[in-house]
């Protein structure tokens, strides 16, 4: 089989299948926007033995449960605030464990992340076909 189209088919099926994550992330921040509850967490630290660095988020949901979210590895650079702040939390009804920091930089980071991997898949796709 050619190499050329072997990698056309890789490119492209990488770059395509990367686009429905990339419009699935900024559709659940809306439907989050427009249904979701919005709650106030406040900022803890974590173990000292934990692998990862920055701070957990702990919120309470609407039936008075203490829920804890993780925002991952790149908290910090989401705008989040540090170890005592507090910081917006949105979660749908149904899902609590489901929630996301309410910030300008947290809630586009998944669809950034996916679109920022399918542009240069598909272009090289596009490339290695003309």
């Amino acid at each position: 089989m050619n190499a050329q189209v072997v990698l056309l088919a890789l490119c492209t099926g990488l770059g395509l299948g990367s686009l429905p994550a990339a419009v699935r992330a900024p559709a659940t921040a809306a439907a989050l926007w427009a249904r979701g509850r919005r709650v106030t967490g406040r900022v803890t630290a974590r173990a000292a033995t934990g692998p990862r660095r920055g701070g957990l988020v702990v919120f309470s949901d609407h039936l008075g449960r203490d829920v804890v979210l993780d925002p991952g590895p790149l908290g910090p650079f989401c705008g989040m605030p540090p170890v005592g702040g507090s910081v917006p939390v949105v979660y749908a009804r149904d899902r609590p464990t489901g929630a996301r920091l309410w910030t300008s930089r947290h809630l586009p980071a998944p669809s950034f992340g996916w679109f920022l991997s399918a542009t240069p898949a598909f272009g090289t796709g596009v490339v290695t076909a003309g």
